[in-house]
This record gives structure tokens, C-alpha cells and sequence, in this order.
């Protein structure tokens, strides 16, 4: 499995550490920048690099992105189809995200986190398989669903709740 990495000048030195980590334990990774530390530059340009990589690989790859808080590289990546980025700050939110969501982004926020607690994040999020229960299948058909309702809307196009 490949492995896309990405971040912002806040989130540099973790994805650094993260890459040596995952390439000591056999995976392949692919960074997509930043390729070195530059204070102010923008996190949607490395995000965005990652979650096209992955949208276009789906069934083959994964990847993390990071920034300061995760927020930013997260909404950035849930934009790319067949993407679904989550921002974990506990191993055990990264097994539901995995094992419930089929999450195959993973958002850090390098200012909350101290490396060991990102490592054990992103272990368990890699070795965690989806759970292919019905209900959660079921959520990701709805998913998949609306993605296609919004890249081809129609004059019709209703959501929940909406009387319009």
C-alpha cells in the first residue's frame, strides 16, 4: 500500500517524523510536500496534492495530511470524491474512522499531538480493516450518492429536510 504524506509549515516537522516512522515499519510513502520548512506557506495546495493522489487511487492508497490544528488540511480533502478524510486526535477514533467510515485520509493536528500519540494514531488507523458491516456499507452507498448528485446536479435536487 502506498502511502501519500502532506504538510503545512505547522504540521512539517511531524509529517517528517511520521515518514521515517512509517518507511522503519515497510511501508512505501510518497511526500507531497512541503519538501522543506517554509514558514507561511498554506496548507490547501499540500491537502489537496494528497487527497488527488488518493481520490485517483482509491482502491490502492491512503493518505495523511497535516497541518496545526487538522482542521484545514481535513475540509480541504473531503472535497475530492471518493475521499474520506478524518481527523483523528485517539487511536480509538482512528479505529472507528477506519473500521465504521472506511476512512482512507487521516487528518493530524500537529499542535495537539506529541509523536508517540500521533504514531499509535496513525498505527491504528493503517492496521485497522473496514468492518464491511451493512449499516456502515449502507453510509458510504449515501455518501458516494451525493457525490454524484452534487458533481451533476439537477433542477430538482433535494437533501434531507428540505421542503424547497
Amino acid at each position: 500500500m502506498l502511502i501519500y504524506i502532506g504538510a503545512d509549515h505547522r504540521g512539517f516537522a511531524l509529517k517528517e517524523k511520521l515518514k521515517l516512522f512509517l518507511s522503519s515499519r515497510g511501508y512505501s510513502v510518497a511526500d507531497v510536500g512541503a519538501k522543506t520548512y517554509e514558514e507561511g506557506d498554506d496548507y490547501p495546495a499540500y491537502a489537496a496534492g494528497v487527497a488527488k493522489r488518493v481520490s485517483d487511487e482509491f482502491e490502492t492508497a491512503k493518505g495523511i495530511v497535516i497541518c496545526g490544528s487538522g482542521v484545514g488540511v481535513d475540509v480541504v480533502a473531503n472535497k475530492f470524491r471518493r475521499v474520506r478524510c478524518a481527523l483523528c486526535s485517539s487511536p480509538d477514533q482512528a479505529f472507528d474512522a477506519r473500521s465504521e467510515d472506511d476512512a482512507n485520509l487521516l487528518a493530524l493536528g500537529a499542535d495537539y499531538l506529541e509523536d508517540p500519540l500521533a504514531q499509535k494514531i496513525v498505527t491504528t488507523w493503517l492496521q485497522t480493516p473496514f468492518s464491511g458491516e451493512g449499516r456502515y456499507r449502507h453510509r458510504i452507498e449515501e455518501i458516494s450518492e451525493l457525490e454524484e448528485k452534487l458533481l451533476n446536479p439537477t433542477p430538482d435536487l433535494k437533501f434531507g429536510g428540505d421542503s424547497r
